[in-house]
């Protein structure tokens, strides 16, 4: 009798702890397509062969155990979509997440929700594979303890694009190449897209706003950022688009606005030789349009609109060698030339100075107040009798007379 008993409580406690989906998976042959019904299925699954899992509708809810990570993939070929996927654990040294991939090529991760998840999506040395069209959003966590919405780390060759971050940490790459960051949308995050050390990457057509900061290069060389718009990167430091040590770019047709720092380039170029090139941008209402510091090698602004900003360049170094800079055919509202020849090229350089008697560039708190009456008349009065010798930050030798691609009168 006790032996029957103690068999019927072992059955029980196998049914309590299997995992249907997981026997599923196990059970499936390699290639399969396994198709869920509405429902909650749990987590947490492991994934070792190339199948497909698909949940149709995102009415297939994957859910975690609240620990560790929910769906982990450890082959090529695997396809993971339409599904519902929540309730990783909390911690940040295991990276738990929505979805990590390890070693392997050709993943698709598309078209999911992902919520309550500490990290989205994890690939570590994963190639050649795609993320597309996910919703991703983390914890609801204090903001430097949320997890990052996707993850690149020593992944190569990768589409990244369409995907929408909502209140999770970073969009980061890592140590990766070759990766296309198409038409993403991020909001309330803190670097909403942070490369590190990549190189070679493509950034088009991405769109972030509320965010603490826009897109950030650091350490990395060779990338082509084109197409993108950053708004309203929040707080004290808010960048729109930041590069540190970032040698060998382009950066062309984006738009900065309503950001502190429209631009922000701290000792980039870093490698000889090897200029940042800025085409076509317009860098617009920003407190500082564009902003360097610690500069060693020459930028070049070509064709770019700057318009609208408190102060179209600044120098937030105690040393200012922004003459390394060129500029050329670039629009400033701030010109106060003329075209006689009407060719749409002012007929004598724009040059910008900073006055060293500037309150704000001591108390930034004191932007606040710019544009008053108080303001204006210091600042004229500074231009006119300035207490020291101004500082050249900008010369433009062609300013342009009206915006790039702007029709200009005959």
């Amino acid at each position: 009798m006790i032996l029957r008993w103690l068999s019927i409580w072992f059955f029980s406690l196998v049914l309590l702890f299997a995992n249907p989906l997981q026997e599923a998976i196990d059970a499936a042959p390699r290639g399969a397509v396994i198709e869920l019904e509405p429902g909650e299925y749990h987590g947490n699954i492991t994934i070792s062969k190339p199948i497909t899992i698909d949940g149709k509708d995102q009415s297939a809810h994957i859910v975690g155990e609240q620990k560790g990570s929910i769906i982990s993939i450890k082959s090529s070929n695997v396809v993971i979509k339409n599904l519902t996927i929540r309730g990783s654990g909390d911690s940040h040294e295991k990276i738990d997440s929505a979805i990590v991939a390890v070693d392997s090529n050709y993943i698709t991760i598309e078209n999911n929700h992902i919520e309550d998840a500490l990290f989205g999506i994890d690939l570590q040395q994963v190639n050649r594979s795609k993320v597309i069209n996910n919703y991703i959003t983390s914890k609801p966590y204090a903001l430097g303890l949320r997890g990052d919405g996707i993850r690149l780390w020593y992944a190569h060759d990768n589409v990244v694009s369409d995907n929408t971050l909502h209140k999770s940490r970073d969009l980061v790459v890592w140590y990766s190449s070759g990766n296309e960051i198409d038409r993403n949308y991020g909001e309330y995050g803190r670097y909403s897209l942070h490369f590190m050390y990549a190189g070679k990457n493509l950034v088009r057509d991405n769109e972030f706003r509320y965010n603490s900061v826009g897109i950030f290069f650091m350490y990395s060389s060779g990338t082509v950022a084109t197409g993108n718009i950053v708004r309203n990167s929040i707080g004290a430091f808010g960048v729109g688009l930041g590069m540190k040590d970032a040698s060998g770019f382009t950066i062309e047709d984006n738009i900065m606005i309503y950001n502190a720092r429209g631009i922000f380039n701290d000792q980039s170029p870093f490698q000889p030789d090897q200029p940042n090139i800025y085409k076509r941008n317009k860098i617009l209402y920003n407190s500082s349009g564009l902003e360097f510091q610690g500069i060693r090698e020459a930028s070049i602004f070509i064709d770019n609109t700057i318009k609208g900003n408190m102060e179209p360049v600044v120098n937030a170094d105690s040393v200012n060698n922004l003459h390394m800079n060129e500029w050329k055919n670039n629009y400033w509202d701030t010109y106060e030339g003329y075209d006689l020849n009407k060719d749409g090229i002012g007929d004598i350089p724009f040059n910008h100075y900073s006055y060293a008697d500037r309150l704000w560039s001591y108390k930034p708190s004191i932007k606040f107040f710019y544009g008053s009456v108080v303001i204006d008349l210091l600042n004229f009065l500074a231009k006119m009798a300035p207490f020291s010798e101004p500082e050249l930050l900008a010369t433009d030798l062609e300013p342009l007379m009206e915006p790039y691609g702007a029709k200009t009168s005959k």
